[in-house]
């Protein structure tokens, strides 16, 4: 994996949905669709897998993985599709969705539910870590997506997913320690964790959440000869959190830019590879 060039790739589809911009794009488009805790995220790339364009927004339709708003969360995606679509000037059609690693297949189902409710044709539903593996191009170690509910694991070896394992433990979390710590609501507290100017003093008052997802993660590779974890998911982003798994795991610990932007670009490749021969 070349971190320099994945971390290109996230900053240019970051700037993609700042500037509600598209690029140049070739043949048929594949859209990933990224129904978080945190936000809802939408991904377009074309048929050679390059980033077309995209769309972010916050909402708490999801929990734990979990639809707890199905209504809701077809407004968004439908939302989020006319807003991408009126950027391109075309319809948008082939769509894949992703879910945590060890959910039922009624969470499939609703996830698939929903993007068809929006209007797509959906050619896909993956799980998230090994949507990430896409853009991170591993073939060896543990790919970790801390979500805003859960903390999922994938284990590759040769470029196979061999084993993955999901438990209730993310940003949703982190934010409920938060607010207790200082005595604020929910919603403020997720804007706190965001602030850069509190960064440092926000990772010392979750770091019992962090322990907890490195031991979860330590749990599930001891013992798979893993030599690197990758790091995704918004529940990552806080500067020293990869430092932290590192040392608790022992095993190298590794975070692209903006973590909670490959999971959803993992995703659309994942719907570009399912039309693949």
């Amino acid at each position: 994996m070349d971190m320099g060039k994945v971390n290109d790739k996230i900053r240019a589809f970051e700037e993609i949905i700042l500037k509600k911009e598209k690029r140049t794009y070739e043949g048929e488009l594949y859209t990933g669709v990224d129904l978080g805790t945190a936000s809802i995220v939408l991904c377009v790339v074309d048929e050679k897998g390059n980033l077309v364009s995209g769309a972010f927004e916050r909402c708490g339709v999801v929990r734990d993985g979990i639809v707890v708003d199905f209504v809701g969360a077809c407004e968004i995606v439908r939302r989020l599709k006319k807003q991408v679509e009126g950027i391109l000037g075309v319809s948008l059609e082939k769509a894949s969705g992703a879910i945590p690693p060890g959910v039922t297949d009624g969470s499939a189902k609703i996830v698939r539910n929903v993007l068809e409710a929006a209007g797509f044709t959906v050619t896909a539903i993956v799980d998230e870590p090994t949507a990430a593996a896409e853009v991170l191009q591993v073939t060896e170690g543990a790919v970790v997506d801390i979500g805003g509910g859960t903390t999922g694991i994938s284990i590759l070896k040769e470029g196979e997913v061999i084993s993955t394992y999901d438990e209730a433990t993310g940003g949703h979390h982190m934010n409920l320690v938060i607010a207790g710590s200082y005595r604020v609501s929910y919603e403020d507290a997720e804007e706190m964790k965001r602030m850069k100017e509190k960064e440092e003093e926000i990772y010392r008052v979750v770091l019992p959440v962090i322990d907890k997802m490195a031991h979860i993660v330590k749990q599930f590779i001891d013992g798979q000869e893993v030599g690197k974890v990758y790091l995704v998911g918004g529940g990552s982003a806080l500067k020293g959190f990869e430092s932290h798994f590192e040392s608790s795991l022992g095993v190298r610990t590794l975070k692209p830019y903006n973590p909670m932007l490959v999971t959803p670009m993992g995703i659309a490749l994942c719907a570009l590879k399912e039309r693949m021969p």
